[in-house]
């Protein structure tokens, strides 16, 4: 009999993680290295909302809470959801977990069965497929491509629907490529899944208030209505807020599945931290205007990042809508070899030698199921990000 699950078999360690991981042992190690791999925004959390976290610890809001969240925060929630998005939720219909993860995992925990699938598009985010597989349920990838900006396209949807698929995941913007859609787009998309009602949606909306220039941000049962009973919408305080270490996320839906959310989370962990629930109400009630500097501060980011990557020898880097990444493409380097004779056989290899070479951290884009790109986080200083950029650059003319 063996000890380990076999559920373990399907699953790969996130990729994100260990690059991030690899990176702070080299810097430990004294060498010189950029890490361009982590996914959280380099800006500290603003002041109110750790004040508000400091007033609940003296009120003593230190006690258990409620496993779906404290009563002000979710009426926080619906509140959000009805001024922004133009979604109608009752603070029953809502949930609070640890982290937009928990929030995830514990939507497929209580839906999939052996079998059923879930559509997820080309690249992911690297925890989609993995969290599927533990809950028992088969990733289904539809594909996407640097010529239509990472986008999922209804003819595509539409191939990839099956009598067992049970979701459809969204995430706009997008964790790894940035792009972001249109209403327009998820008209396309909302058209194609009336015509399949046993096909729920999962929005994974984390990015939201992270897009630039003119782009309006939509979510699809806004777009929508008549999706409304059958998507989650799925959003937290990590990215705009600057949070992450909080580790509060939290969602809306019909509320049979909410119920069944709360239960499984309350044999889980039951409820979030009460002081990071209580910070989260104060950043979803309180002051938003720096989400607009911080959202100014990252578009040029983005716009020297992609002009400094397009300058380099065989990278084509789209600019994204939003999110804090790009997804530049390395094929025109695949084949090429090193100054000490390595070939470049594929994106994994590239980032291996980009780290050895220059210490500069990119998370390879098979990862995230859709090669030959990298993942490069913007979310650190310009200056680091220049330095970053030059060293892409002469690596990529060294190689022969």
């Amino acid at each position: 009999m063996a000890f380990l699950a076999d559920a373990l078999s399907r699953v790969k360690p996130s990729a994100t993680i260990a690059v991030t991981q690899k990176a702070r042992e080299l810097k430990n190690a004294g060498r010189d290295v950029i890490g361009l791999g982590a996914g959280e925004p380099d800006f500290d959390t603003p002041d109110n909302i750790k004040n508000a976290a400091i007033e609940a610890i003296r009120r003593g809001e230190t006690k258990y809470p409620p496993v779906s969240g404290i009563a002000p925060l979710r009426e926080a929630i619906a509140a959000k959801f009805r001024r922004e998005n133009n979604l109608d939720y009752k603070p029953e219909q809502t949930i609070v977990g640890t982290g937009g993860k928990q929030i995830l995992f514990n939507a497929f925990m209580a839906t999939l069965n052996p079998g059923d699938e879930v559509i997820i598009p080309r690249p992911y985010w690297v925890s989609y497929p993995e969290m599927v597989a533990l809950c028992g349920g088969t990733p289904a990838f539809a594909e996407t491509s640097i010529d239509n900006g990472f986008k999922l396209t209804a003819e595509a949807l539409e191939k990839a629907i099956t009598p067992r698929t049970k979701w459809l995941v969204m995430n706009s913007p997008s964790n790894p490529s940035g792009a972001a859609y249109t209403e327009a787009e998820l008209r396309a998309l909302a058209d194609v899944l009336l015509k399949h009602p046993q096909v729920w949606v999962l929005t994974d909306d984390m990015y939201e208030h992270l897009t630039y220039g003119d782009f309006v941000f939509r979510t699809i049962a806004e777009v929508e209505p008549n999706l409304y009973e059958r998507t989650l919408t799925m959003n937290g305080v990590s990215k705009a807020y600057a949070m992450t270490g909080w580790r509060i996320g939290y969602a809306a839906g019909p509320l049979q599945l909410i119920k069944a959310m709360d239960m499984i989370q309350g044999q889980q962990t039951s409820g979030a931290c009460t002081i990071a629930q209580w910070a989260s109400v104060e950043a979803l009630n309180g002051p938003q205007d720096f989400i607009g500097t911080n959202k100014a501060i990252f578009q040029t980011r983005r716009d020297l990042v992609v002009s400094m990557l397009n300058q380099a020898r065989g990278i084509s880097c789209p600019s994204p809508e939003g999110a804090f990444y790009v997804y530049p493409s390395c094929a025109d380097l695949i084949g090429r070899k090193t100054k000490d004779g390595k070939v470049i056989e594929n994106d994994e290899i590239f980032a291996s030698e980009l780290l050895e070479a220059e210490g500069v951290a990119v998370v390879f884009g098979t990862a995230f199921g859709l090669g030959p790109n990298f993942r490069i986080s913007y979310a650190t200083s310009d200056t680091l990000l220049e330095e970053a950029c030059t060293r892409i650059q002469r690596f990529t003319a060294s190689l022969s």
